[in-house]
């Protein structure tokens, strides 16, 4: 029978985008299958012209859909007849619409109650024992399918005209400035991993400005006040959709941030990254860091996390340790970029 499969990840730019493997393996595998998407509008430009997925459906109305509009959205997706859905992120309203589907096969992470009374068949994490990559916590739900597979790289993709446009565009920038490299540097973040304050962003970026091969571009959809008007200084995605921030982030050299979304789509772009992170478990690189680019991280000294580390990465700002961080950024960028 023709497994017809939907994966759905219904969270933030970083979280999709460790999912954008699932499909590739599944359709190595099983080439005939269908497989679609179920994730936030904002975070669907993620996976358009991806080649192993046949559509891409959207979950906010079902997110804030009444009890009785579950079953309308329960109609809509059994007309696709799915055999097979991943659940990653848990979610009660949805797990009971996948259910109204008539989905035979669902498989979800961990073991809530509503799971439970609707047959949900559940993929353990194990307590994060041993601790493993997120993409590859997710890649679990493929392997329950029976499909044998190590390569949890992410990938997008972009139209023969997108990678046209990007190539023009990224050329245009370089030959104007006289420059060899452009820069991004990415100073917002979820809250969800330790960052470094934009003050220290802001002096990372004069010191970069000093060596005049570097294009730099601040690549935030929204600027802080302490980063504007910058001279000789770029500012591409203030405003831009997340498919326009793609392409910007795809005519990068390298990208430098912390924790955080942008991190993820340079990774799945090709883009080498040099990020800052923090080694508790629960933000580490070996859960959350870049995949398939060689990506550099920068963590802090051992003995400044042993001294000062608050046991909360939402607390954590790096203090008496920004410096540190700064310099590290730097000596790696210039071992790579000279």
């Amino acid at each position: 029978m023709k497994k017809r499969i939907l994966i759905v990840r219904i969270d933030r730019i970083g979280d999709v985008t460790l999912t954008t493997s699932l499909p590739r393996e599944i359709k190595r595998q099983f080439p005939d299958a269908f497989i679609a998407v179920l994730v936030k509008e904002y975070t669907k430009d993620i996976y358009i012209n991806n080649p192993y997925v046949d559509e891409i459906l959207t979950a906010d109305n079902m997110l804030a859909c009444s009890k009785l509009e579950v079953f309308k959205h329960a109609a809509f997706l059994r007309k696709y007849n799915f055999t097979h859905s991943f659940l990653i992120l848990p979610n009660e309203k949805i797990n009971y619409i996948l259910f109204l589907a008539g989905i035979k096969n669902r498989y979800g992470t961990g073991y809530k109650f509503y799971q439970a009374i609707t047959g949900v068949k559940g993929i353990s994490r194990n307590k994060y024992i041993p601790l493993r990559h997120e993409a590859d916590y997710c890649m679990d739900f493929v392997r329950a399918l029976g499909v044998e597979t190590n390569n949890i790289f992410p990938e997008l993709f972009l139209s023969e005209s997108e990678k046209e446009e990007v190539a023009k565009a990224k050329n245009e920038i370089l030959l104007q400035g006289n420059k060899k490299y452009i820069v991004g540097i990415h100073m917002s973040s979820g809250n969800s991993a330790p960052n470094l304050p934009n003050i220290y962003y802001k002096e990372l970026i004069e010191k970069l400005k000093q060596n005049l091969s570097y294009q730099i571009v601040v690549t935030d959809n929204t600027i802080d006040e302490s980063v504007k008007n910058i001279d000789g200084i770029l500012y591409p995605n203030i405003g831009q959709s997340l498919r326009s921030s793609i392409l910007n982030f795809a005519k990068l050299d390298l990208l430098v941030s912390a924790s955080t979304g942008p991190l993820h789509l340079c990774a799945g772009l090709g883009i080498q990254t040099f990020s800052v992170f923090c080694p508790l478990t629960a933000c580490s690189p070996k859960l959350w860091g870049p995949l398939g680019n060689n990506g550099v991280v920068v963590i802090p000294t051992e003995q400044y996390c042993k001294n000062e580390c608050p046991n909360d990465p939402k607390l954590c700002k790096y203090k008496n340790i920004e410096n540190y961080m700064l310099e590290e950024l730097i000596n790696k960028i210039s071992y790579y970029y000279k």
